[in-house]
């Protein structure tokens, strides 16, 4: 009878464990996924107008960020690997967006970091740009991260910063839909995969007792997303009618 009740607990410990490791595998690539039906519909168009880049500018920065917090603080190292993979993710929307705009584009001029242009920051032409950009950044927080690391407030205001700018993802598409009164271009199944992917890391970081800096942000994510999804419905109803 021991012997039944001490295999029956392996086998739990056993699912448990390989529950735990599919978790963080999604965890760690699952931030991606969203973003593989917008860059196929960005492909398919030849169009960038519906995507807002400056998605990717909120993301860059918040992983980059986080990617020093877990200096600082080092939590589950399933989250900096996450980091490690969003950045890529963001530098290959990047790419093709710049892409995409430089085939369309029918003006000569060019817009530059060097310019030192306010107006067209994050607006650049060249791809190179925002690597240089992030370069710098990241140059930048490597220094100062090295003159604070024993202050625990610092490490702290790090890591909600990070998180804060994680929070504002979806803002920038939020505004952008507004701003076009349209969500056309944008792809619905990326918002979907957000939500959903939202709701799970949520519920991965309450469980896994991550920082309380984790579980805020990804209900204010969950928030924006919803809302975004509201912005669907609502400028489709908009189109529906005008177009009766």
């Amino acid at each position: 009878m021991d012997a039944e009740v001490v295999l029956q607990e392996e086998d739990m410990e056993g699912s448990w464990t390989l529950l735990s490791w599919l978790a963080s595998f999604f965890m760690v690539f699952g931030g991606a996924l969203p973003y593989i039906p917008q860059y196929q519909e960005i492909q398919r168009c030849s169009n960038t107008e519906g995507f807002s880049t400056r998605v990717c500018f909120v993301l860059l920065i918040a992983n980059i960020l986080r990617i020093f917090f877990w200096i600082g603080k080092q939590f589950e190292m399933t989250l900096l690997l996450q980091s490690v993979v969003m950045i890529l993710t963001m530098f290959a929307m990047l790419h093709l967006c710049c892409t995409v705009h430089n085939t369309n584009r029918v003006s000569t001029r060019q817009h530059r970091l060097s310019d030192l242009n306010f107006q067209y920051f994050w607006k650049w032409s060249a791809f190179e740009d925002y690597l240089l950009f992030c370069f710098g950044f990241t140059v930048l927080c490597a220094v100062v991260t090295l003159l604070l690391l024993d202050s625990a407030v610092f490490v702290e205001t790090l890591g909600s910063l990070a998180l804060m700018f994680e929070a504002m993802l979806g803002l920038p598409q939020l505004l952008q839909n507004f701003d076009n009164r349209s969500t056309k271009g944008m792809s619905v199944k990326m918002v979907l995969l957000w939500t959903a992917g939202d709701v799970f890391k949520t519920t991965y970081f309450v469980m896994n007792e991550s920082p309380a800096q984790f579980w805020v942000c990804g209900s204010v994510q969950i928030m924006i997303d919803v809302s975004i999804l509201l912005q669907v419905l609502l400028y489709n109803q908009d189109s529906r009618v005008k177009l009766g």
